[in-house]
């Protein structure tokens, strides 16, 4: 498998991703994402901006994630401050048929080296209460929980706030 940096013509096979992904995240209790978030002008905006990142295995989108600098001002509930740089993953997903095969860490680990090749200590990330696959896999990474926040672009959902530093 190898991370490699996305592209406009990647967007249709990451919301082909998305279509497979999102109803078992929701079979699972998981309503983080429906249809309407995230979408394809999302994804081609992180794109354009340099921070899609694409994890292939045999030619085929395997996983996705947005790694940013772009944190929420509700990451100071938890604790955090959103003044101080940090390296923030959205978006993370994996297609369904290529979990289990370390995809979703390996675009964690594609977001600790764009932070150490930009000097940025912190790793910090947000995912919903309800995604239990996450709840396993950060503390597993060393992201340690900050706190829980409420997101004003998705009311009504509680979300839990992560942290890992680099030393």
């Amino acid at each position: 498998m190898r991370v490699r940096p996305g592209r406009a013509e990647d967007v249709e096979p990451v919301m082909a991703l998305v279509r497979r992904a999102v109803p078992l995240m929701r079979q699972a209790g998981n309503l983080q994402w429906d249809d309407a978030y995230p979408n394809a002008e999302v994804f081609a905006e992180d794109a354009a901006r340099g921070q899609l990142w694409i994890a292939e295995e045999d030619g085929r989108v395997a996983g996705v994630a947005a790694i940013t600098e772009d944190q929420e001002p509700e990451y100071a509930d938890a604790g955090l401050d959103p003044d101080e740089p940090a390296i923030v993953v959205h978006r993370l997903a994996v297609d369904p048929a290529f979990r289990g095969r370390g995809v979703a860490e390996a675009l964690m680990r594609q977001a600790e080296e764009v932070a150490r090749a930009r000097g940025i200590m912190a790793l910090r990330l947000d995912t919903n209460t309800e995604n239990e696959a996450t709840r396993r896999l950060f503390p597993k990474l060393g992201y340690v929980l900050a706190g829980e926040i409420g997101l004003a672009f998705r009311p009504g959902r509680r979300f839990l706030c992560y942290e890992k530093r680099l030393g």
